[in-house]
């Protein structure tokens, strides 16, 4: 579990800011569940979604989401990381595949987290930001996730990652606007059968 615990480049937690905001959401408390849920709040309700705020800049370092207050949902899983890490809270990435609209193809990489909470193991929630269309929440054991698996062609992927993908942080620092992102998510070939 030490690994997940680890700040880095993306999940940046040993950064001042970053630290500084965990102590805060931490408020003192000791329990690693609320700990937790109060960090998935602020980054859910707190951090914008560059796409549905059209939210200039891109981010993708956790400080930089922290910083500027937007970022897309990979973005978003970055600090949450931090976030959860800072407060000694094994923290993942893990990611969906799924359709861009209306249930069709094209398809895109929607990104979350997964997060050790010792009564439940790992346990996935996603920060994206809720709309009338999303309803995403902290209530374990149960996953209330952003966007269910409907059709094929869509998966949730069973890993968690220590660090985001590579085809994510390409498209993150590379595209120099919200709407340029959004014309280039991610995305990457199921293995036959799933």
């Amino acid at each position: 579990m030490d690994a997940y615990l680890e700040s880095s480049h993306y999940i940046d937690w040993l950064s001042p800011s970053v630290l500084a905001k965990a102590i805060e959401l931490a408020d003192g408390n000791t329990c690693k569940e609320t700990i937790a849920k109060a960090c998935f709040e602020f980054v859910r309700d707190e951090i914008k979604h560059s796409s549905d705020f059209h939210l200039n800049p891109i981010t993708c370092i956790a400080s930089d989401v922290l910083k500027h207050g937007t970022g897309y949902c990979y973005a978003k899983s970055h600090l949450l990381a931090a976030l959860l890490r800072a407060n000694d809270i094994p923290a993942g990435l893990c990611y969906q595949r799924l359709t861009i609209d209306n249930n069709e193809p094209p398809y895109c990489l929607h990104g979350l987290n997964a997060v050790w909470l010792d009564h439940y193991g790992w346990y996935r929630i996603d920060a994206r930001g809720n709309k009338s269309s999303v309803d995403a929440g902290f209530c374990p054991p149960a996953e209330k996730l952003a966007f269910p698996i409907i059709t094929k062609g869509e998966a949730d992927l069973p890993e968690v990652w220590l660090e985001p993908l590579k085809i994510v942080t390409d498209v993150l620092e590379t595209c120099a606007t919200w709407q340029e992102v959004l014309e280039n998510l991610p995305d990457i070939e199921l293995i036959r059968g799933i």
